[in-house]
């Protein structure tokens, strides 16, 4: 039986890359070694660091004033380095909370300068993208989680604030075309829609940096890693090689504005479905909704544990809603094809509850 994976994260990678990663760790480039056991200064590791950085610019359509760097740490550990290398102590991180990760990431501005939740959708379980704020004259920054994996929302609009701006972007890059350079750092978990876990993706604009009048770690210093072109000390190479798979097979899908074209497909089928079928509803506003993560519930409560068996049973995975919001929730990254959305589509036509 084929197995359709929606998880959200670890999440679904494409075919060419998991057989490509799978065969260097037996030989990779011919050297007759595992890449799981080459040197991280090796030429032929250089090169994967190299090749990554340089489609990540391409895609995005980034100069050299952006440096790209593959650290560790997750996502969660840019919670606290963005305000660490960006706020001096008295200076403002402004946020706008949209999910329990944008309220993680505030919960640690405060060790480094001041924090302002500027807006917040809280009160509704997250279920809108706050749009009724107004920006501080002192913001040093803005900070965005661009799509929200556990609620299912998603900005369209990209704020354009007078000061930096910033965004979490750990389950939509890559995923729709955005002008890259309105950002003054970006980040991203790899493991929802670029590689597996171990690395996250950092953009950041070089003149914004080496401004804070703290003493910075040197692992925690986004300037370390950029001088060392992210192997300051031994990066997690594997991730990154999976990692630049996936940028080589997006750019042979023709980039991020055809990739762009093809989740909007995909959400369209299965937001139309849940809107036309009375056993289920959205449970994100509809101008807000994500095309990565779609969030829905069961009409009656008691048709969830159904649902759920039926479709586990017809090979759905990764499909239960966040333990937060329960209900259901489809990940539908950029190596989900669409047969699989058309797929569960048409489980959720045929489902007939007792």
């Amino acid at each position: 039986m084929k197995i359709h994976n929606f998880s959200a994260g670890p999440a679904i990678l494409p075919q060419y890359v998991l057989e490509a990663s799978a065969a260097a760790v037996q030989d990779f480039a011919n050297s007759g070694l595992s890449i799981l056991e080459m040197s991280h200064r090796s030429k032929e590791i250089v090169a994967v660091m190299e090749e990554a950085e340089k489609l990540v610019k391409e895609l995005l359509h980034l100069g050299d004033d952006y440096a790209v760097l593959f650290l560790t740490g997750g996502a969660s550990s840019q919670f606290y380095m963005v305000p660490m290398n960006l706020l001096n102590e008295g200076e403002k991180g402004c946020y706008i909370d949209t999910g329990a990760w944008s309220a993680k990431a505030i919960k640690e501005v405060s060790n480094f300068g001041q924090v302002e939740a500027l807006a917040s959708s809280k009160e509704t379980t997250y279920n809108y993208i706050p749009k009724d704020w107004t920006l501080p004259s002192d913001a040093k920054y803005l900070h965005i989680t661009s799509n929200n994996t556990i609620y299912g929302t998603q900005y369209h609009d990209m704020p354009n604030p007078d000061c930096m701006l910033i965004a979490d972007m750990s389950s939509e890059i890559f995923s729709r075309n955005f002008d890259a350079t309105q950002f003054d750092l970006i980040y991203a978990g790899a493991q929802k829609n670029l590689g597996p876990a171990g690395t996250t993706l950092v953009i950041v604009k070089k003149e914004i940096l080496g401004k804070v009048q703290r003493t910075v770690p040197t692992m925690l210093d986004y300037q370390t890693h950029i001088k060392k072109a992210s192997a300051f000390n031994t990066p997690p190479v594997y991730p990154i090689y999976v990692c630049l798979l996936t940028l080589r097979w997006l750019q042979a899908k023709g980039g991020v504005a055809a990739m762009e074209a093809i989740n909007k497909q995909k959400a369209a089928l299965l937001y139309d479905e849940i809107d036309r079928n009375p056993i289920f509803k959205g449970t994100a506003a509809v101008e807000d909704r994500s095309m990565m993560n779609v969030t829905f519930v069961a009409n009656n409560k008691a048709h969830e544990a159904a649902f759920m068996e039926y479709c586990t049973a017809n090979g759905i995975s990764g499909i239960k809603g966040h333990r937060s919001v329960g209900g259901f929730r489809a990940s539908i990254y950029n190596a989900m094809p669409q047969e699989s959305v058309a797929f569960l589509v048409e489980l959720m036509q045929n489902f007939k509850p007792e």
